[in-house]
């Protein structure tokens, strides 16, 4: 097959950021193709795989499921010593490759279906790709293709809600009583950030606070208005209705104009199941001790785990500091091993013996 690095290297060449995925999703169909996967572009332009056994039916179905978009800005693909630089090498093409080398490695096996997904637009917070998976296939099992570490697993991730506030007023002078635009929405993020420091009150994990940023504010005016824009990011913790959370926020705003995008409600898996069990057995086999890990950003697991309410968690190599770095880059043997494991995983999964990277 395919040396595992090669294919790696070869999919951090392709420039491919969120909704320009054409490219990439290109070189995946053929790499998939070339290591015995049926490949084909789906109609949302997720690059999708699949090994199944004709013979088999009914089959049960694996849903390995990460992101082949990006970030913008192109990072030099390089080696440096033991680890390869490039945008994705971490998020996510990374977790993405090593699914695609597990599952060549596995192969087909009687009575299972295996897909591997690369979805399109997860870092544009519309899960594009991610929506349209969900309506596709119904598995017993999902991994989703993020960096954990190769010896952790993720199993939850916070939700997340933008929040927009615009605000116009007829101008006036600035030696004035009435705040200025900008004193108002100034006001609107002081009201906000209280109030997310009273929920987060006693709690001490980062996975159970609400979490407000400020991403953006711009004010502007013409000869008789003044306007202010501004986008405040939440990341909310299980427990907070997205809804409810919207209701709270409405009066702190004033005679401003609230919208709301980017819904997701946070998502924790089930710890004891057998998915969770296999993932444990092979990082150990691979000689570490399995750790768990609870992330503060969102992925593809809020979209899907809801709707699929099957064993889910979230499984790949990288350090997910990296993310969205100009120093972006993966270890080479961290990436190996967790197709090691990953191909552990499959084999405990369908009870069907799977070669290993190093057999390459």
């Amino acid at each position: 097959m395919t040396d595992p690095i090669t294919l790696l290297e070869g999919a951090l060449k392709v420039y491919g950021p969120s909704t320009r995925e054409q490219a990439i999703c290109d070189y995946l169909v053929e790499q998939m193709t070339t290591l015995g996967l049926r490949a084909f572009r789906d109609p949302a332009g997720n690059a999708v795989g699949i090994l199944e056994s004709p013979a088999s039916s009914p089959l049960r179905e694996l849903v390995l499921l990460g992101h082949m978009d990006t970030v913008p800005g192109f990072i030099e693909v390089r080696r440096n010593g033991g680890s390869l630089y490039g945008r994705g090498a971490v998020d996510a093409r990374g977790p993405l490759c090593a699914f695609i080398a597990a599952a060549a490695l596995c192969g087909a096996q009687e009575g299972w279906r295996i897909v591997v997904v690369g979805a399109v637009e997860e870092e544009h917070a519309t899960s594009k790709g991610a929506r349209f998976a969900a309506t596709q296939y119904h598995p017993d099992y999902c991994i989703i293709g993020e960096p954990s570490g190769w010896d952790r697993v993720t199993l939850g991730y916070k939700g997340r809600l933008l929040v927009h506030y615009r605000l116009s007023r007829p101008m006036g002078h600035t030696a004035g009583q009435i705040p200025s635009v900008a004193e108002s929405a100034m006001a609107f993020w002081n009201r906000l950030h209280a109030f997310a420091t009273a929920h987060n009150q006693g709690k001490t994990r980062a996975f159970d606070l609400l979490t407000p940023s400020l991403r953006r504010i711009h004010t502007g005016d013409d000869a008789f208005a003044d306007s202010v824009a501004m986008t405040v990011g939440l990341r909310v913790p299980l427990g907070i209705e997205i809804e409810t959370l919207k209701r709270d926020l409405r009066p702190m705003a004033g005679d401003a104009d609230l919208t709301f995008a980017s819904e997701e409600p946070a998502y924790r898996a089930e710890k004891n199941t057998p998915l969770v069990r296999a993932f444990l057995a092979g990082i150990r086999e691979h000689g570490a001790q399995p750790g768990f890990t609870l992330k503060t950003g969102t992925s593809d697991m809020n979209v899907v785990g809801p709707l699929w309410q099957c064993p889910i968690v979230a499984y790949g190599p990288g350090d997910s500091n990296l993310d969205h770095t100009p120093d972006e880059h993966i270890d080479l043997d961290e990436y190996l091993k967790a197709i090691d494991v990953l191909t552990a995983v499959l084999h405990a999964l369908t009870g069907t013996p799977c070669r290993v990277a190093s057999d390459v």
